[in-house]
């Protein structure tokens, strides 16, 4: 089955880490979305949230991955992702200031297309290594973005889902780092 769901962005890999930079300025003319060290702009949270890459690399990791701890992940990123994009679609509906936003699509962004790519050509401990890696900076920045919105967001609904949403990525984000000590 293709799933082509908005998807919790865990990814969150091609031009996230730029919103996620600390900045001091305070220009409101900047060309681009509002981030500031404590605060990330809805608009922002609504097109970096919905991802494809972490249940597509995820399914490839139940495929090609000789590690039933891996694996078990793998399924678990599956289940809880695809639940959060349906809650995402949910609270996007529900929101307050979104009705002008447009998520982005379901599609991969080139950055996650090119990564998608190394694992589906890597094979035994070189795949599970670059699954883990991969998504372990993509958890790093998820619950990045989650805490910053569900402290800072101004959309109600979107923040309670950034709330419920949290400890969640917070789990993943602990579960792929024991997997990286695991598998090095």
């Amino acid at each position: 089955m293709k799933t082509l769901l908005p998807l919790v962005a865990v990814a969150l890999l091609a031009g996230t880490p730029a919103a996620f930079t600390q900045s001091n300025d305070t220009n409101t003319d900047a060309v681009g979305p509002m981030v500031t060290q404590n605060k990330v702009d809805t608009q922002t949270f609504v097109t970096t949230v919905p991802n494809a890459f972490e249940i597509q690399s995820s399914k490839l990791a139940e495929e090609k991955s000789a590690s039933a701890d891996v694996k078990a992940f793998a399924a678990d990123m599956i289940k809880d992702h695809t639940k959060a994009g349906e809650d995402f679609k949910a609270a996007l509906s529900q929101g307050q200031t979104t009705a002008s936003i447009k998520p982005a699509g379901p599609g991969l962004q080139p950055k996650e297309q090119q990564m998608l790519d190394e694992l589906k050509a890597a094979s035994g401990k070189d795949f599970d290594a670059k699954y883990i890696k991969m998504q372990t900076d993509a958890h790093k920045d998820a619950v990045a973005l989650f805490s910053t919105y569900a402290n800072s967001g101004d959309d109600p609904a979107l923040k309670e889902f950034a709330k419920k949403t949290l400890p969640v990525l917070k789990m993943h984000e602990k579960h792929a780092k024991e997997l990286a000590v695991a598998h090095q």
